[in-house]
Order: C-alpha cells, then sequence, then structure tokens
C-alpha cells in the first residue's frame, strides 16, 4: 500500500506528538510516584534518625528490649516526642501526631529483625534506620513507607489525577492531529501547485508561473521555478526571433543568386564579371553564416577543437588587424594600433584568436558610421593581458550593453541595420574568450561607439 505525502507528513508530526504525549505522561506519573512520595519517606527517615539516639541510650541502660515488649507505653514516651508537629499543648501534639498516621506507622525490629513493638507491618522492606550501641546494632526502628499506609481516599485523588493526565494527553494529540491534517493539507496544496505548473511548463506553457506565498523554502522554490520560466521565455522568443532572422539571412542572398541565375538562363542578361562577382559576394555571405552557425554549435557544446600553446596575443592582434586595415579604409574608418612592445604570452589557439580578433573588427567595421575610426590595442594588466577594441559612433544603449553576448540576441538599433550580420559573432566571440579561460566584457567607448574589453591569462 502506498502513501501520499499528505499521509506520510500527518502520520509522522502525530506519530510525534503522540510520543511527546506518552513521554510526558510516565514523567509525570514517575513524578508523582517517586518524587513527591519519595520526598515523604524521606521525611520520614529524617524523624527516625532524631529517634534513634534516644533508642540506643534505653538499650544501653536496660540491656535488651523487653521492656518495651511488656509495656508499650515505654515506647509511646520514647517516640512521641520527635513525631510531634504541633507546637504548645501536649494534648494537641498527641493528637496532631495521630492524624498523620506517623506515630502508629513507626515499629522496632530486634537484631534479628524481629518485631518489637509498633506497626505490625514493619519487615525488612521497611524503612529502616539501625540502633547501634557500643558499635554493634542492636536494633532497627522502622517505619511503614507512605504509600502502603495512603488512606483509600486519597488514593482515589491520585488515581483521578492520572486519569485527568491521560484525558489531557488525549486532548492534546486530538490538537495535534487536527493541526498535523491542515498543516498537511496546506503544504500539499502548495506541492500541487507547483506540480500542475510544471507539467504545464514541460507542455512547452513558457509562462506558467507559481505564487510565491510565504518566505520559506516552498516559497523560495517557486522564486526559483519563476526565475527558471522566466529564462525559458525569453530563451525561446529568442529563438523565435533567431529562426526568424537566420531564415531572413538565408532567403535574401538566396533570392539574389536565384534571379541572377534566372535572368542569365533566360537570356535577360549575359554572365559578365559584374554579374559573377555579385553572386560570389551572395555566396560568400551564405558561406559565412553556414560558418558562423557551425562554430556557434560546435562551441556551445564544448565541441570545437583548441590547440592550445604559447602564443603572443600582440602579435595575432596586430595581425588580425592589419588584415582587416584594406576593409576599414574602403568603410573610411581609421585604424589606430597600440600594441604593446614586451611579449604578452598567453596559452592559446593561434587560429581561434585570430577568428575572435576578426569577427570583432567585423563588428566594428559594419556598424561604424563613415569618416569614424577603430582603435586596437593591448597591453599587461597584473596577471593578464588587456586587448581593447573600440571604435566612435552609433553606440549601443546601455540597458542593452549586457545582453550583447548572448545567443540569438539582436540590438533593434542604429548598430543593426540592413548592412548587419547573423548576430552571431559576439555569441561566437564570447565562447572563443571562455574556451581560452578569460573574460569578455561591452561597454561604452569614450568616442560614443562601442567598447570590448578581454582579459586573458598570462602564463609568463
Amino acid at each position: 500500500m502506498k502513501f501520499g505525502i499528505r499521509a506520510k507528513l500527518f502520520l509522522f508530526v502525530l506519530l510525534a506528538c503522540a510520543a511527546v504525549v506518552v513521554v510526558q505522561a510516565i514523567a509525570m506519573r514517575l513524578v508523582m510516584e517517586r518524587g513527591f512520595l519519595g520526598y515523604l519517606n524521606q521525611q520520614s527517615r529524617t524523624r527516625l534518625e532524631e529517634i534513634v539516639p534516644r533508642l540506643a541510650q534505653a538499650y544501653a541502660v536496660r540491656g535488651s528490649w523487653d521492656f518495651l515488649r511488656s509495656d508499650s507505653r515505654e515506647w509511646v514516651n520514647l517516640v512521641l516526642p520527635f513525631l510531634q508537629e504541633a507546637k504548645g499543648d501536649p494534648a494537641l501534639q498527641e493528637a496532631a501526631s495521630n492524624q498523620t498516621g506517623a506515630l502508629t506507622r513507626v515499629g522496632l525490629l530486634d537484631a534479628q529483625m524481629r518485631r518489637v513493638v509498633g506497626n505490625p507491618g514493619i519487615d525488612t522492606h521497611s524503612i529502616r534506620v539501625p540502633v547501634v550501641v557500643e558499635g554493634r546494632t542492636v536494633g532497627w526502628i522502622a517505619t511503614v513507607p507512605f504509600e502502603a499506609v495512603l488512606p483509600k481516599n486519597d488514593k482515589r485523588f491520585l488515581e483521578h489525577q492520572f486519569t485527568a493526565l491521560t484525558m489531557v494527553g488525549l486532548g492534546s494529540l486530538l490538537v495535534a492531529a487536527l493541526l498535523t491534517l491542515i498543516l498537511a493539507r496546506t503544504l500539499l496544496r502548495r506541492v500541487r501547485d507547483m506540480a500542475r505548473a510544471t507539467h504545464r511548463l514541460a507542455a512547452g506553457d513558457f509562462a506558467s508561473r507559481i505564487a510565491d506565498g510565504a518566505h520559506d523554502e516552498l516559497g523560495a522554490l517557486a522564486r526559483d521555478f519563476n526565475h527558471m520560466a522566466r529564462t525559458l521565455e525569453h530563451a525561446d522568443r529568442a529563438r523565435r526571433g533567431f529562426m526568424a532572422d537566420i531564415s531572413h539571412e538565408l532567403r535574401t542572398p538566396l533570392a539574389v543568386l536565384r534571379a541572377q541565375l534566372e535572368a542569365i538562363q533566360d537570356g535577360i542578361r549575359s554572365s559578365t564579371t559584374q554579374s559573377t562577382n555579385a553572386m560570389h559576394m551572395e555566396v560568400e555571405r551564405l558561406g559565412k553564416l553556414v560558418n558562423d552557425l557551425h562554430d556557434l554549435s560546435l562551441s556551445d557544446v564544448g565541441a570545437m577543437a583548441y590547440r592550445r600553446v604559447p602564443v603572443d596575443v600582440g602579435t595575432v592582434l596586430q595581425a588580425a588587424a592589419e588584415s582587416m586595415r584594406q576593409r576599414l579604409d574602403a568603410a573610411s574608418l581609421q585604424l589606430v594600433l597600440q600594441i604593446a612592445e614586451v611579449p604578452l604570452i598567453v596559452s592559446g589557439d593561434e587560429v581561434r584568436l585570430h577568428q575572435l580578433f576578426g569577427n570583432l573588427l567585423e563588428n566594428s567595421r559594419r556598424y561604424t558610421d563613415g569618416a569614424g575610426m577603430v582603435r586596437v590595442g593591448c597591453a599587461r594588466h597584473g596577471a593578464a593581458a588587456l586587448i581593447l577594441i573600440e571604435d566612435s559612433a552609433p553606440g549601443v544603449p546601455d540597458d542593452k550593453l549586457e545582453k550583447l553576448f548572448e545567443r540569438f540576441y539582436r540590438v533593434e538599433q542604429s548598430r543593426n541595420r540592413a548592412t548587419g550580420g547573423s548576430g552571431l559573432g559576439l555569441a561566437i566571440c564570447r565562447n572563443i574568450v571562455q574556451a581560452h579561460e578569460g573574460r569578455i566584457t561591452a561597454s561604452a567607448s569614450q568616442w560614443g561607439g562601442l567598447r570590448i574589453a578581454i582579459e586573458l591569462p598570462l602564463i609568463r
């Protein structure tokens, strides 16, 4: 038989409460029986010890206990003064002693544990104090335990107390059961809400949310779930936008190629160098898009190949910048180089680093207005090599800088004109930097454009 969470929680808490109630009931009974009655018996023992010197003196004078066997009044005269509880009139003292039952509970045993005088119920199990004369035990003064002579009314009172205690325990257990049931139902309702929201999320409903509720562990779990749902919702929107952008990027060059080829096939246009170059440019555009998609997919799953060796990052950066100089000049952009004179040796893949810098420079070429500038530099920064690539206007809004390196993200502002690329370059750059244990950040440049900063750890 399988139990649900509510049943398990209910039984667990109920058993815990029942155990507490049972332990409390046993403890209270022990306190009543052994604590209170034990206190009374200890008081009796103290009184017996007060009588012992007088009994020992009487035995030493008489030489035996025979004088007590023949005259019980002698016994009363010996023990009564020590058992009196009242003060003042002797008659009141005797009455008080008899009311407490102290005198009737006390008796005397000889050295062989035979009763001499007093209560006939005293024996070896009674509360006893030895009477010692000249180093020899000549007898025992004893008293019957308090619980053995407890009046019936008193016993009945104790039983009533124990019964009342049992009823209080059962009532407490019932209240605990009701509170546990309410708690179990409340917790289970929240868990079921989470389960339903999880099923909706798994079915593709990324707008599914859970009410935070109380500030406890379940509330924290609900907030984490909502954060995950928002992240998935954002990723889904980005994926849809990315697919729309990619389909547009693929459709545009294909449409140009089809138009050129159909015009040549229909004899409307002859195959010239100009038309061939135009088709070649579109093929290159398609090829770059496919290569970017391939590189991004490989870097995302960690399958992009890296052959890391000691390499001077300044040399690689200068080579990438020089290879882009002609294209930057064609875009009326001034290239400014500030390469460190000392080698900056990092553990890296020269081909991937060249791809990284090339992508960033290409990004600046596409999105920087004409008659602008691109500044490239590197220097030592503590235990890292700091690479900076900055350009002039236009820039990126501050609220979008942190999203530039996200997959599928494209800025819908002036830096995303029709001349822009697929929006995959910076995502690939981020993955390459992370593969080199580095860090890449974006911020506004002092010339109104974008500033990309890369830190790569130096090996020497």
